[in-house]
């Protein structure tokens, strides 16, 4: 713990730790030359949730730990159909529990991933996975007080960050909100109960757009609006926001909170959604770069303004990737020499960078040579 102390004073002045939100606690090791940061998952369990929710709990093969921050992410590899796809899912159990990883998947309709887990994942089956990654976490951030905001299966992130609080017993000031479409879709409703009854200062406020048939359901009905802010919350704009659901709800709750005076820098949002991320442009440049891979032993001549995720696959090196647009930290790879030019949306953290670590997919070369471990 001493650690963990000098690293918050010397960041906010204060002796007073969270130690939720110190990245010491969560003891993220860098990847390695010898780390690929694919593994083999073994499905442990498959609990049903609500009527179209359901959690699966995976291990590795030797119960290793795993590493990852209170609402990060994990990227799933399967085999449906005779084809390899990847999908990135929120992971919805606590850190302080590392020998095991859950995460928490509501069926879709026309989802090929999600239908094909809720069917056919079964126990003891394996998966393929890469190292949760993910820029969506309290860790680092300076936070008396939280508002955690969900809507539908986006509850996993925040739900994360209230089982590390409970799990350390740190009575955390957090108000957690969740709008379902009604009181029989509130996913962990009872363990959410639980926490209101183990920290005075968590509060739970459910809202949900219609009443259903579950008649002891005692939660709002409607939507997140400035009453509710003003009733329930009245003390939002003091606090550190998280907020995670469908890309229509949390542009709703943008701008509902910064309409009404709330501070933008302490919006945070999740944006791995494939659907909202920008497409990563190029520019044009004439030049051409010299590719050598140390692995594979191939070396081959792409233009300067050539992505190089697609080049290197196309000379028929097999790359991991899922989002394709500097997301979900998958294709990460270690840059022997030379220099790119890299516009991520955050799935690699700086320090990464700072020891020699790329996103392919979102990488052009700048030098005339690039080395990469591959």
């Amino acid at each position: 713990m001493n650690q963990l102390v000098n690293t918050h004073l010397a960041a906010t002045g204060s002796t007073k730790v969270d130690p939720v939100l110190q990245a010491a606690t969560w003891e993220l090791p860098l990847p390695t030359a010898q780390t690929t940061g694919r593994h083999t998952l073994i499905c442990r369990s498959v609990q049903q949730e609500t009527h179209d929710v359901k959690t699966f709990t995976f291990s590795t093969p030797d119960y290793a730990r795993f590493y990852f921050e209170p609402g990060q992410f994990l990227t799933l590899t399967l085999e449906i159909n005779g084809e390899m796809v990847s999908r990135c899912y929120t992971i919805s159990s606590s850190p302080t529990r590392p020998h095991s990883i859950s995460i928490t998947v509501k069926r879709v309709t026309d989802g090929l991933i999600s239908n094909w887990l809720h069917d056919h994942l079964k126990v003891d089956d394996e998966v393929g996975a890469f190292d949760p990654a993910g820029e969506f976490t309290p860790v680092g951030i300076k936070a008396e007080k939280l508002l955690l905001l969900s809507a539908g299966s986006g509850i996993t992130p925040s739900m994360s960050m209230a089982r590390a609080y409970a799990d350390l017993g740190i009575k955390k000031d957090i108000v957690f909100v969740h709008n379902a479409r009604s009181p029989k879709d509130i996913i962990f409703h009872h363990e959410l109960v639980r926490f209101t009854q183990l920290n005075p200062h968590f509060k739970l406020v459910t809202i949900c757009d219609q009443p259903g048939e579950k008649s002891d359901y005692d939660g709002l009905i409607g939507r997140l609006d400035a009453a509710v802010l003003a009733t329930h919350i009245p003390d939002f704009a003091e606090r550190e926001v998280f907020v995670c659901g469908p890309a229509g709800y949390m542009s709703y709750v943008n701008k509902l909170l910064l309409d009404h005076g709330f501070p933008a820098k302490q919006y945070h949002q999740e944006s791995f959604s494939i659907e909202t991320v920008t497409p990563v442009t190029t520019e044009t440049n004439p030049d051409t770069c010299k590719i050598e891979l140390t692995k594979s032993g191939k070396t081959f001549e792409v233009k300067s303004t050539d992505n190089l995720m697609l080049m290197i696959k196309s000379q028929g090196v097999p790359v991991p990737s899922s989002c394709g647009q500097g997301v979900c930290g998958t294709c990460k790879t270690k840059l022997v020499s030379g220099q790119v030019e890299m516009k991520h949306q955050g799935g690699i953290r700086q320090r990464e960078i700072d020891k020699g670590f790329i996103l392919l997919c979102c990488s052009k070369p700048v030098t005339p040579k690039l080395v990469l471990e591959l």
